[in-house]
């Protein structure tokens, strides 16, 4: 185990963790090493799926913040538009903020389209970006290749061919519970007689004094080990919700060409409509309140807004979707101090399963398909769940185990490369598909045949086999197919 749950969860913009914020922090990353004062230039290229859907995830404009040194979970995305204007009309770039030097995406941001990696003969990952900086007389003074390996994590061309890759490239963290599949959790907590969640928690405080990680709470690390955790996990609560409301009273149509209109608000009438006669006509009602957090949320990641990867962009709805589905429907009668430990658990627990996902497989949309977004939110979400409401263990493990069964083989094929059809309404479905893994883990909680591990191994074996056309391309299925139409 060597990721954080606030390196799983991470405070960023739409509409990619992986085409936005990843480039975004990568440029950011390219321009702090540089010596600015000598550079007079620089170059940006794209490779793979990057290039060949980056211009509808919005990378080339990522690519511009980041070199003038914005982060993702610092940008007002109020502002970017205007940002995005100045360098674009002016032909200018500040570079990191500081030095202007001269700046065309005509001919400083190239999109590689009929090349995969940056190196054309070594397959690496489908994400890569190479950036390079000269100096007046054209001698160039850094060149790096960064990979972005899915929900926003980035990699050096050296990190990414180190043995733990998966796991950052660095050096193991050191924790008093490491795991690295879900029969060694399983085994540690049943040993130590503790459950998912405390496993993280005691992670998590050991974590406190790594500094290369972002914690969203105001509090300072050293104030009191579990308080700083709990204070930051409910800070990301409190900007899952604020999009979530954002998305609800938001209306119009979605950016990019395609003119999606936002569903949500009508949705939200609705249902308030129905809760206002205080006749319950639908059984289902409640799944729609579902749906429509989920889709809440990225309609708001598709227009660039304020979102959580969770654990990424594309899949961000679905976490936060469970999430209000356990605080205002599954914890009716609690305490307010016992819904809050439970939603504590639930986001402690998720980020364990998706730290299995992100260590063992993978959780890239161009690497393994939606499988590993959607799919995966969607396993968090239902073990998470089940640890909310107070299961055991093992049936953590086997909701999430039941959430991923039914998400394998689900390809990444956006039209017009917009996370917008399907990705939108496919959140909606993960989050419904959440709630039912749950209930049949938590009301069958007898032997099942399929582990969480063996499940994981064949997502990512699935999605090695998947064609790379059905990868975040936009080659193929309904970007391809819908257009033809």
């Amino acid at each position: 185990m060597n990721t954080s749950l606030f390196e799983l969860f991470k405070i960023g913009i739409g509409p990619s963790s992986s085409h936005t914020v990843g480039p975004m922090r990568a440029a950011l990353r390219f321009v702090r090493g540089l010596p600015l004062e000598r550079v007079e230039s620089v170059n940006a290229e794209l490779y793979g799926s990057l290039a060949l859907t980056g211009m509808g995830h919005g990378t080339d404009r990522a690519v511009l913040l980041g070199l003038m040194g914005e982060a993702p979970d610092a940008v007002d995305p109020a502002k970017i538009e205007a940002m995005i204007a100045e360098v674009r009309g002016s032909g200018q770039l500040r570079l990191g903020g500081a030095r202007e030097i001269a700046f065309r995406e005509d001919e400083n941001l190239i999109f590689h389209r009929a090349q995969m990696y940056p190196d054309a003969d070594v397959v690496t990952h489908p994400n890569g970006m190479r950036f390079t900086a000269r100096n007046a007389a054209g001698v160039v003074i850094a060149s790096e290749v960064f990979y972005s390996v899915g929900g926003g994590f980035i990699l050096s061309a050296a990190e990414f061919s180190a043995p733990n890759a998966s796991s950052g490239g660095a050096k193991r963290r050191v924790v008093p519970y490491a795991f690295s599949s879900a029969a060694e959790l399983l085994e540690l907590a049943e040993k130590k007689r503790l459950t998912i969640a405390e496993i993280v928690m005691a992670n998590e405080v050991a974590l406190l004094g790594d500094a290369s990680i972002t914690r969203p709470a105001s509090l300072n690390p050293s104030a009191g080990g579990e308080a700083v955790v709990q204070a930051s996990v409910m800070k990301l609560w409190d900007v899952m919700q604020a999009c979530i409301e954002r998305g609800i009273a938001t209306e119009g149509t979605l950016p990019g060409g395609l003119n999606v209109r936002r569903r949500a608000p009508g949705l939200a009438g609705r249902l308030a409509k129905m809760e206002a006669v205080g006749a319950v006509r639908d059984p289902l009602a409640l799944l729609d309140s579902v749906t429509l957090v989920a889709m809440a949320v990225n309609e708001e990641n598709a227009a660039g807004g304020r979102v959580v990867t969770a654990p990424t962009n594309g899949a961000a709805g679905v976490i936060p979707a469970i999430a209000y589905y356990y605080v205002h429907h599954a914890s009716l009668g609690l305490s307010d101090e016992e819904r809050e430990a439970g939603l504590l658990r639930y986001f402690l627990t998720a980020a364990a399963i998706g730290i299995l996902y992100k260590e063992n497989a993978s959780i890239s949309g161009a690497e393994v398909g939606c499988q590993g977004e959607v799919g995966v939110a969607c396993s968090m979400a239902a073990g998470g769940l089940v640890a909310a409401l107070g299961g055991d263990n093992a049936t953590v493990e086997h909701a999430a185990e039941i959430a991923m069964e039914h998400n394998l083989g689900m390809t990444c094929d956006p039209i017009g490369g917009l996370v917008q059809i399907p990705c939108i309404e496919r959140n909606g479905m993960g989050a419904v598909k959440a709630v039912n893994a749950s209930r049949l883990a938590m009301n069958d909680q007898g032997m099942h045949k399929v582990s969480l591990d063996q499940v994981i191994e064949t997502m990512y074996r699935t999605g090695m086999d998947m064609q790379s056309r059905y990868k975040e391309t936009s080659l193929a299925g309904l970007a391809l197919n819908i257009i033809e139409c």
